[in-house]
Parts: C-alpha cells; structure tokens; sequence
C-alpha cells in the first residue's frame, strides 16, 4: 500500500519533483513583481465592480444577456481575490505552504477559470436560442439567470476542489506533475483538454452566431430605411461578445497548452521557463474585459462614466432620459440589449416600420 504524505510541507513534493520556486525572486525583483501585481489587481477590482455597478443601475441593462456579462465580470473580480492571494504565497514562500493552503491557492485559481469558461458557455447558448429561433427576447426569465449564475458558481467550485476531493498524488508521488506538485498528473491532462474542448466549441457556436447575424442584417438591409449604423447594431454586439471570447481563448490557451505537455511529462518541452509568463498573461485577460465593455458598448461606457464623476448635472439628464419614449431612445443608443434582439428580428426598430404598429411599443 502506498504511503501517503498529507502532513507534509510543499518542500518535499518541490525536491520530489524537482520543480523550480524561483529562489532568486528576492529583492527588488520580488517587489517590481508585487508592485505590478498589486496594480492589476487593483485596476481589476475597481473596473469589474463598475460594470456589475452599471449592469444594476441602468434599466437598459436589465436583460439576460447584461446579467451573464455582469456574471463574467464577478468571475473576473474573484480572479483579482485569487491572484492577491497568489501573490503572496508563490516564489520561495511556496516551500514553507503547507498542503491545504497550496490546495487552496490552486484552487482559487481553478475556481475563477471555471467560473469565466462556464459563463461563457452559457452566454452563447443563450444566445444561439435568442437569435436562431428569431426570438425578439430570451426566454430566460429572471429566476432562471439566477439559477443558471448559481449553477457557474456551484460548477466552478466543485472543478476548482476537485484535486481536494482526491484527484491528487499525495499517496503516489510517482505521478506527480512538475508544475503543480501535488496534482497527479492525469489530472492536469483532463483540466486541459476539457477546457480546450470547450473553448472549441464555444469558438465554433460564435462564429455560427456572427455569420447567421451578418447574413440576416444583410438581406433586412435592403428592405429598411433605417442608418447603415442601426443596421449593423446586431453585428457589433456580436463583435463585442467575440472579443471577450477571443480574449479569453487567446490569454489562457497558452498556459492550458503548457499544462498538458506537463501532464503528458514533456520534460524537454522547457515549460519552467515560460509558466510565469503565461500566467501573467491570464491575469492580463481580467484586466482586458472591462477595457473590452466599455470600448466596444457606449451605453455602458457612459454609464460607467457617470457613476466615476456623480455629478448631479448628469443624473438629472439621466433623470429626463428615462421619460423619453422608447422610439426616441432607439435612436440615441445603439449598443442596448432590447434594441439588439429587435434589430435582429424586424431590421429597423426605429425607422417608419417599426413593428408594423408603434402603439404596441
């Protein structure tokens, strides 16, 4: 029978494994390296927590496919809690951890990737039943985003404690990776290639979504009197959710890629000289989303805007803006949800065909 090692320190499985702590991390380098940390984080807090600010406060928000966004950007402020933490437990610190805090540093990681790749899922599946079955509104009521945003995080927790639960190699170390000493690798090769398949997949789902968009606003382009602006508006909200994913997919395949070769034991593959990198570059994609909302959607760049000035000026303009009827706010916003679901289904909201009867609206 095979002894286990749970009362170990993680300087045993290092040595074991003969993984890299960065001892040189001391100094200056150690703290250029917190100073730039703690700015990101920093920037991800205050950012993320706008966009879930601007979610709640605009009405314009207050549909399914805002909640998912708002959702994505939760997971993005839970990154910023799992990088700190990270932070502060990683380079020669990582040998004096015990077991069940190295599970939960990796954990949190774990937890906050989940967490952005469920949502994700989610986001395209309701938007592949919105539009492909040429539905004005997601049938996704209120309860049900909440049940579905319980069900991300109840996913992404059980994913990120999945190693706890068992899945490691504390009771056999002759499985253990070199990046993560005390996973099994097994584990590291399930992680990656199930995170893999699925940025495929939802890679594959967004741009069946785009073409199917572009080509609908095409032919309704001829049979509207409506701006090229408005006609293109179904076209940049897709734009807008395939840089998030493009993003996404772009800052963390790197890392899942070197993940793999370390679960397939590349030892020639020089995955210690590249980890810290790639982990960086995953922390950069919680930084990038909001720069990604608020460049890509007006609405909710002025929303944000005028939560950071509170200037009274701007909430009674705010104020006088909600008593202008519907029509007249279609015309001034082009990026809001209710706006885009309808410009899919009638081409032009806002023009003299507008639904066919302008009392109804």
């Amino acid at each position: 029978m095979n002894e286990c090692y749970y009362d170990k320190r993680m300087d045993f499985f290092y040595n074991k494994t003969k993984t890299d702590t960065a001892d040189e991390w001391t100094g200056p380098q150690l703290i250029v390296v917190l100073c730039f940390g703690t700015f990101f984080c920093l920037f991800i807090f205050i950012s993320n927590s706008l966009v879930i600010a601007a979610v709640v406060k605009n009405k314009r928000f207050h549909f399914p496919f805002y909640y998912l966004l708002a959702n994505l950007a939760a997971a993005d402020f839970f990154a910023g809690i799992a990088y700190v933490f990270l932070m502060f437990n990683t380079g020669p610190v990582s040998k004096t951890l015990t077991v069940n805090r190295w599970f939960l540093r990796q954990g949190l990681l774990d937890t906050s990737l989940t967490a952005s790749l469920v949502n994700l899922l989610v986001i395209a599946v309701e938007r592949h039943m919105s539009i492909m079955r040429m539905k004005i509104h997601s049938n996704l009521t209120k309860k049900r985003v909440t049940f579905l945003i319980i069900s991300i995080w109840a996913i992404a927790i059980f994913m990120g404690a999945v190693p706890t639960l068992g899945w490691n190699c504390l009771c056999d170390i002759t499985v253990c990776s070199s990046l993560a000493p005390i996973y099994s690798r097994s584990y590291l090769v399930f992680w990656s290639v199930l995170n893999l398949v699925v940025f495929f997949i939802m890679v594959v789902v967004y741009i069946r979504i785009y073409m199917y968009v572009q080509r609908k606003t095409n032919v309704l382009s001829s049979h509207t009197s409506g701006s090229i602006s408005r006609r293109r508006t179904p076209v940049k909200l897709m734009k807008t959710v395939m840089t998030v994913l493009g993003a996404f997919v772009v800052c963390w395949t790197p890392g899942l890629v070197v993940l793999l070769l370390d679960g397939l034991n590349c030892t020639d593959c020089g995955i210690q000289n590249v980890k810290r990198w790639f982990l960086l570059l995953a922390l950069l994609n919680s930084v990038m989303n909001p720069v990604i909302y608020s460049y890509k959607d007006d609405e909710m760049w002025g929303t944000m805007k005028r939560m950071i000035c509170c200037s009274s000026e701007d909430k009674s303009q705010e104020r006088r803006s909600s008593r202008i009827p519907s029509t007249v706010l279609c015309r001034s916003t082009d990026t809001s949800g209710h706006y885009i679901e309808d410009g899919i289904i009638q081409g032009t909201i806002c023009g003299k065909g507008d639904l066919g009867d302008k009392g109804n609206s």
